[in-house]
């Protein structure tokens, strides 16, 4: 037995201890390396990063894990800093990072994450830097990392996290950075945050936060930029803001936010630039904003300002941008403007201000880009816009400026566009303009300008744009005029210009449109036109224009509209003209022209209008070709009398042809009685008129084939306007929806109104977007019509949502389709002159085609038998979809149609129909989302469910039904335009990875940037 004196047994103890704890270490640190093991677990790392995560017999030296990617060690070898940035991760943040105690910083920057972020992460009270942005977390941000008392920086920006922000974020008294920007937040900005007396940087904007802006923002005395632009916010921007004398950026774009602009922003003395656009400020522009002497950019448009430019806003020797434009202002622009020596951006379009500029404006100041268009200017045009040689943009239309073009403008090398249309400018246009290399858009019309087209314009390299039209110009055009080889719109109506048309069409690739009318040329038209091969529209009507129409014109293949009425042309119409695919307009009135209008194509239902005036046409929808018009034209030449003998050989058989159809018809009906949709004949009625088709492109039937298929067993919808037939014809495998419109003892019959109706649907047949159904003709007689269209394979959007089918049951599928009948609206609102109009907005006039694509139909044909008017004599639409002013006003504008709209948004969203008896008694669902709204109930409930069955989609849902409670508005002024709201809709666009990006190791495209916009400092600002 071994016996230890005292000594002996304490050194032994000693070792013993020192043994355990060094074993306790390794240990410890052996952890480390299996939590982290762990983590990676839960990652998916397609391109392989974090290859040396993983541990082996073979290794030995101490803490292998301090040397793995992204890993960083402190002396001890604990865990401190893992940075996984920008390394193409996705899956989810395993739990286990709790157990990372000594962790100060992570980074898990410009990844594919989008689950959500464990709620653990709070354990981690060490903290001092946190960087989540630009992944896909989604749900609440986890609650307790108040807790982390060292914490400097939390950027989580441009993820999906939800809910509320958390208080407790108010307790890291050290916070130097918060980036909440770019998620879907909500509620209001915490109150806690006046805890924050260290933050330097607050970014909130893009999120969906409600509420007022904390008054206790103002006592964060060490702040240097706020971004809370682009939320929902209520009230105005709290005076106590004036207490940041700190600042230097401020944004609150896109806000919501009202009253008026407080005056005590201007103790901001350190402010640099200032963005307030996109709200609804009112009253004047404080004259304290000229206290803010390092401001370089100021951005207060779209609001509802009133009052003039305070002249303070002279004081502001650093301005380097100032947009002030679609606002209320009045006044003259302050002189002391002139005398900024760095002010490159100036905007003030879309006001009434009026007197002139100053006229030294750009002699001290390098501007880049003045737009002061659609105000009231009056005088000349300072001279001095471009002396420094940096111009690029000068937008001064729908003005009353006077007095000559400045000379120097025509030397400005940097300039793109000049657009002053709309003026009382006069003199001549300076030399000059076709020696600017970057010189895209020249537009000078409706001047007072005289004298000639300067000929160095034929030897520009770069512009596409020229529009000379309703001025004084008196000279010929110059001989090249058409080689600008970039050259696209050429207008130079409505002037006293003489000459020839210049036969140089040769070099002119892009020019699509020409428009020469309203002149004095003379002598033939060039054939050398035809070379155009992109030409859309040539007008040559109201000249002194001879000769004959050239063959090669009437056969160009994208012609879609001509004009040469009023002039002195002879010979005949070529035939060519009905075979040309585009052509949808020929005007060739009050010329001299001679013989039948050829019958073929789209000249056989071509306007009388359009033909008339020519004493020695004849045709169809002309005096019929008589004995005496035959003799009198042969005696016109050799020509005359073969294209007479050719017609009159054309009549015979064209009779013979009738007489053989009468004897042939009942052997016809025999034939075809057991085949596709000949079966059973479709009755004329009683009407005088023959049935007539007017063919709104090239067609492969006629009206035979269409009445042969309108018939019981072909019915494929019923609706308000009429009966929908599916119209298969076997011979050419042709398949067309058919509309028969309802005729009713209310409807003004088309025999005493057909001219306005028969222009009216003409008009509409032109229509031209990939969102609405392409009428492709027009049948009728004195007592029915006909709609022929194209045939949509996937029927309606209300069979699709309310059918048994459920071809809509992903989210992605349904916003594309609101976005397709937002995109249709906007067009036939903004992009038809004049405004089409629906009124009858709705599912069942929605049609899917084979991609599911949506396309308007039904827009308005029917209620256009009605006479056109202000007001209508009965309510137009269906009931749930009808704005509610219509109802007692009658008044149609495209207000009614933003309402139903806004319905059709609300059933996509729903899965509902407008009008259910869950709603209650006379709730429609319109009122039944305003009550959920009113009642502070979860609108999550009301999404479907068959397509938000996550918390991810139902967010996206919900910010599309924020878009239609705005288009359901009850007040029409209150509506958005169509335009905005398919802005709006762009913003809420889902975002979804591509399926293919764990495939191929890459991101998305919308990983390094999001989709919605989170920070816009101004719609200019990139041009500083």
């Amino acid at each position: 037995m071994i016996i230890f004196s005292k000594p002996h047994m304490m050194i032994f103890f000693f070792f013993m201890f020192l043994s355990s704890s060094m074993s306790s270490m390794a240990a410890e640190l052996n952890d480390q390396a299996s939590i982290l093991l762990s983590i990676k677990s839960d990652l998916i790392d397609p391109l392989d990063h974090l290859k040396d995560w993983k541990l082996s017999e073979q290794q030995q030296q101490r803490n292998p894990h301090c040397n793995w990617t992204g890993i960083v060690c402190n002396s001890v070898g604990d865990i401190e800093k893992l940075d996984l940035s920008r390394r193409n991760l996705s899956g989810k943040v395993s739990d286990e990072i709790q157990l990372l105690r000594s962790l100060v910083s992570i980074d898990l920057c410009c990844n594919g994450f989008s689950s959500a972020l464990p709620r653990s992460f709070s354990n981690l009270t060490l903290l001092r830097t946190v960087d989540l942005s630009q992944n896909y977390f989604v749900d609440s941000f986890p609650e307790g990392l108040g807790m982390a008392v060292g914490l400097t920086l939390l950027n989580a920006s441009s993820n999906n996290f939800s809910g509320n922000i958390p208080v407790d974020i108010g307790n890291n008294t050290g916070l130097e950075t918060l980036d909440l920007r770019g998620n879907f937040f909500v509620g209001s900005i915490p109150v806690s945050f006046r805890n924050l007396r260290k933050l330097k940087f607050l970014g909130l904007s893009g999120n969906n936060l409600t509420g007022l802006i904390p008054r206790e923002i103002g006592e964060l005395s060490a702040l240097e930029s706020v971004v809370l632009g682009y939320n929902e916010f209520v009230g105005g921007i709290p005076a106590e803001f004036g207490n940041l004398t700190n600042l230097k950026y401020l944004d609150l774009a896109y806000g919501n936010l009202g009253g008026s602009i407080p005056p005590e922003l201007g103790n901001l003395k350190a402010l640099e630039a200032m963005f307030l656009y996109k709200n609804n400020f009112r009253g004047k522009i404080p004259l304290e904003i000229g206290k803010l002497t390092y401001l370089t950019q100021l951005d207060l448009s779209d609001n509802m300002l009133s009052g003039e430019i305070p002249s303070e806003i002279s004081a502001l020797k650093s301005l380097q941008l100032f947009n002030v434009m679609s606002n209320r202002l009045t006044g003259s622009i302050p002189s002391g403007i002139s005398n900024l020596t760095w002010l490159g951006i100036l905007e003030l379009w879309n006001n009434s201000f009026s007197g002139s500029l100053p006229d030294d404006l750009g002699f001290n100041s390098p501007l880049e880009w003045v737009d002061v268009s659609s105000n009231s200017f009056t005088g000349r045009i300072p001279e001095n816009l471009c002396r420094r040689g940096n111009l690029t943009k000068l937008i001064l239309f729908n003005n009353a400026f006077s007095g000559p073009i400045p000379v120097g403008l025509s030397t400005c090398d940097t300039l793109v566009r000049v657009r002053v249309q709309n003026n009382f400018l006069s003199g001549v246009i300076p030399v000059g303009f076709g020696s600017l290399e970057k010189l895209q858009r020249l537009e000078l019309a409706n001047n007072n300008l005289t004298g000639q087209i300067p000929n160095d314009i034929s030897s520009s390299p770069s512009l596409s744009f020229i529009d000379f039209s309703r001025n004084q110009l008196q000279s010929a055009l110059p001989s090249l005029i058409f080689s600008i080889p970039n050259l696209q719109n050429f207008l130079v109506s409505d002037n006293k210009l003489i000459g020839k048309i210049p036969n140089q069409f040769q070099d002119c690739p892009s020019l699509s449109i020409l428009d020469l009318s309203s002149n004095q040329f003379t002598g033939p038209i060039p054939a050398s036109i035809a070379s155009c091969q992109k030409l859309v529209y040539l007008n040559l009507r109201n000249n002194q224009l001879s000769g004959e129409i050239p063959v090669p014109i009437s056969m160009m293949g994208t012609l879609a509209v001509l004009d040469l009425s009023n002039n002195s042309l002879t010979g005949g119409i070529p035939e060519n003209f009905g075979n040309s695919p585009a052509l949808e307009s020929l005007n060739v009135s009050y010329n001299r022209l001679q013989g039948p209008v050829p019958a073929n194509g789209m000249l056989r239902t071509i306007n009388p209008g359009d033909v008339a005036g020519n004493d020695g046409l004849c045709s169809n929808v002309l005096p019929p070709c008589t004995g005496n018009q035959v003799s009198d034209s042969w005696h016109k030449g050799l020509h005359m009398k073969h294209v007479i003998a050719g017609w009159v050989i054309g009549m015979s058989v064209l009779l013979a042809v009738l007489l053989a159809a009468f004897a042939g018809k009942a052997l016809y009906d025999r034939w075809y009685t057991n085949g596709g949709c000949f079966e059973e004949r479709f009755e004329m009625g009683k009407g005088d008129w023959p049935w007539r088709l007017m063919a709104f492109q090239k067609l492969n039937f006629n009206s035979n084939d269409i009445l042969n298929c309108v018939k019981e067993s072909n019915v494929v919808g019923l609706g308000a306007t009429g009966i929908v037939y599916k119209a298969e014809i076997h011979r050419n495998n042709t398949v067309v929806a058919v509309k028969k419109l309802w005729s009713t003892k209310n409807d003004i019959e088309l025999g005493s109104s057909a001219g306005d109706f028969v222009g009216e649907v003409d008009v509409l047949g032109k229509l031209r977007h990939r969102n609405i159904v392409r009428l492709l003709g027009f049948l009728y007689n004195d007592k029915n019509a006909m709609i022929v269209y194209e045939y949509m394979t996937n029927g309606s959007l209300g069979e699709a949502l309310h059918g048994q089918g459920r071809l809509l049951v992903d989210w992605v599928l349904r916003y594309n389709i609101a976005v397709g009948v937002a995109q249709g609206l906007a067009y036939l609102h903004h992009d038809c002159h004049p405004p089409v109009i629906h009124r009858d907005v709705k599912p069942n006039n929605i049609l899917l085609d084979e991609n599911l694509e949506a396309r308007i139909a039904d827009f308005g044909l029917a209620r256009m038998i009605v006479k056109k008017n202000e007001t209508v004599s009965m309510v137009a639409g269906s009931y749930g979809y009808i704005a509610p002013e219509y109802g007692y006003t009658l008044k149609v504008d495209e207000k009614s149609d933003i309402y139903s709209y806004g319905v059709v948004l609300m059933e996509l969203i729903t899965g509902k129909r407008p009008v259910e008896p869950e709603y209650g008694d006379s709730v429609d669902i319109v009122e039944w989302v305003r009550r959920k709204v009113r009642d502070n109930k979860p609108l999550t409930k009301v999404v479907d469910p068959n397509v938000g069955n996550c918390k991810h989609v139902e967010e996206e849902m919900l910010l599309v039904l924020r878009i239609a409670l705005i288009c359901t508005a009850r007040l029409p002024k209150d509506r958005p335009s169509m335009r905005d709201v398919v802005s709006m809709l762009e913003e809420a666009r889902p975002r979804r990875k591509s399926s293919s990006n764990t495939n191929n190791g890459g991101l998305s495209s919308g990983t390094n940037g999001k989709d919605r916009p989170v920070f816009s400092p101004s719609p200019v600002n990139d041009l500083l």
